[in-house]
Formats: C-alpha cells, structure tokens, sequence
C-alpha cells in the first residue's frame, strides 16, 4: 500500500477509537515519526495532508528539514520526539518548532538558556517515565499517584520547568512499554491522563501512543499521536 493509503487507514482507527470515547477527531493531532525515512517518503506524507512530522536525531532533522522545507507543498510543523544529548541542545531550537521530549531538569534550563538567547520561547512537553523502566527517559513518575515521595519530587520538579523562562510548557508526553499486554499499556496512559488533570496547570497537549498502541492512547485522552511504522512501513534499521 502507498504512504498515503497508509495514512487514510491511520486516520481511520483514529475514527474508530475517538468514536468508542466519544472525542471527535479534532482533538487528536498525528505527528507522523520520520525517523530513518527518505524525504521522498516524508514529501508523500505532506503531499498525503499530514503537516505534522516528528524527528528523533537532531544530526538526521538537520540534514532532512530543510531539504523538506523547500520543496514541501504546504508548510510543515516539525517535532522533536527523541532523547537530545546535551551536547546537540543547541542545535534543537532552531531546528523544531515543538520539542516532545524534554525530559529532565538540567535539559529544560539548557533549553531555557538557548531560547533566551535567541529571544524567542520554545515550546515544549514534558516526557514523563510513568512506566518506570529503566530504559525509558523522563522525569521520574512511575506509581505518583501512591507514592508521596514520588509525586512531591516530580511536583517539585515539574513547577521549577514551568517557571523557567524561555520555554513554552504545551504539555506531557510519555510512552508505554513495548510488546506490554493491553491492560498494562491503559494503565501507563490513564495514569499520565490522570497526572496532567492532578497538576491542574495550563497543559492542553497529551502526547501519547504510537503505531502498536495509538487507539489506547486515544481512548485514554491522548492529544497527539506518535506514528511511523504503521504511515512509512519498516525501517532498515
């Protein structure tokens, strides 16, 4: 099937699980993960209608956004999806207009510095590990809702972010845990859903699930959605 036979199947579970949750389709944003993909295929996708496009190497966005840019049909929305290493953060504000991934402290005032700098504020998500694996980033959040240790240091935290100027704090993201059983996938997410209402600050975005896991998401109040295998097919590598 073609990229944009790809995309009109995605559009159409997102129909189906905003129609099981009574949302209407507006409320979910699809940012198509282009990671590893030619710019022919990421050209596909905008020419498809999709104009949001996520990136997780800031060396790869580099090289793709402005070949993109300039010869895309329509303008495009470029989000940063993956770990930024501390050392590639300069490059990351000029290159994205949404950064999902922010997710530690020390990150967030490296940010914050840049942004300053070059005057302009740069909105951003928080990722938050609600998982608790140890192989995911984010600030701290596995089990906030029981362990009061636990949600005072992510409260604690979390209010230093939103308080950093420079930065644009749009809302959370997080990820479920790979090749997890459905209910333990539900979980992860109604309890990153649960969290953005318990910290009861201005956070209208919700970024959460991807291709294996996305109509979850949704029925769990996910305003955004990761996709890249289930638009482009298998990567290489």
């Amino acid at each position: 099937m073609s990229i944009a036979d790809n995309i009109q199947r995605v559009h159409e579970r997102i129909a189906a699980a905003c129609a099981r949750s009574g949302r209407d389709t507006s409320e979910v944003t699809l940012v198509a993960v282009t990671k590893q993909q030619p710019v022919e295929a990421m050209l596909a996708a905008v020419a498809a209608g999709l104009q949001q496009l996520g990136e997780n190497r800031v060396e790869e966005a580099a090289l793709k956004i402005p070949k993109v840019d300039a010869e895309a049909i329509q303008p495009v929305t470029w989000h940063m999806v993956g770990h930024i290493q501390s050392r590639k953060a300069r490059q990351v504000a000029p290159l994205f207009d949404l950064v999902q991934s922010v997710d530690s402290l020390r990150l967030a005032q490296r940010l914050s510095r840049l942004a300053q700098a070059r005057e302009r504020d740069l909105p951003v998500l928080l990722e938050i590990n609600v998982s608790g694996e140890a192989s995911k980033y984010g600030f701290a959040g596995y089990n906030w809702h029981k362990d009061e240790a636990v949600r005072q240091q992510l409260w604690q935290e979390l209010s230093v972010v939103m308080a950093l100027p420079g930065l644009e704090v749009r809302g959370l993201m997080t990820m479920a845990p790979f090749g997890a059983e459905e209910q333990v996938i539900r979980r992860v997410f109604a309890d990153m859903s649960a969290l953005r209402e318990a910290l009861d600050a201005n956070l209208p975005e919700l970024s959460m699930g991807m291709t294996d896991d996305f109509p979850v998401a949704i029925e769990e109040g996910a305003t955004m959605i990761r996709v890249g295998r289930a638009i482009f097919g298998e990567r290489n590598g």
